[in-house]
C-alpha cells in the first residue's frame, strides 16, 4: 500500500485544514489507518485512528472537539478534518496505514505534509 498525502499548508490560527491521504491497491479497507504527527523537536504522536470500516475512531485526548478522522473505502481515502487550529497544532503529519486501530506497529506510512498554523 502506497500512501499519499495531501491538503497541508499554512493557515491562521483558529483556520481550519482537511487532510486527505490516498493508498493505493485493494486492500485498503483491510486497515485501519492513522494519522500522526510530529512537531520539531518532538517525539511523533498520534492524533487520531479509524477502523477499516469507518465505524470505531480514537482521537488524543487534547484534540477532541477540533479534529474529525473519517475514511471513504470507495476512493481509498483518509480525511483529517482540523478546526480551531492553534500554532501549536504546527508539524509534519503523517497517515499510516495499521493492522489495529491503535495497537500495534504500521505498516505503511505517507511522506507527511507540513502543517504550519501561524499569524
Amino acid at each position: 500500500v502506497q500512501l499519499v498525502e495531501s491538503g497541508g499548508g499554512l493557515v491562521q490560527p483558529g483556520g481550519s485544514l482537511r487532510l486527505s491521504c490516498t493508498g493505493s491497491g485493494s486492500t485498503f479497507s483491510n486497515y485501519a489507518m492513522r494519522w500522526y504527527r510530529q512537531a520539531p523537536g518532538k517525539e511523533r504522536e498520534l492524533v487520531a485512528a479509524i477502523d477499516g470500516a469507518g465505524r470505531t475512531r480514537h482521537y488524543a485526548d487534547s484534540l477532541k472537539g477540533r479534529f474529525t478522522i473519517t475514511r471513504d473505502n470507495v476512493k481509498h481515502t483518509v480525511y483529517l478534518q482540523m478546526n480551531s487550529l492553534r500554532p501549536e497544532d504546527t508539524a509534519v503529519y503523517y497517515c499510516a496505514a495499521a493492522p489495529f486501530i491503535r495497537e500495534g506497529r504500521v505498516s505503511y506510512w505517507g511522506q507527511g505534509t507540513q502543517v504550519t498554523v501561524s499569524s
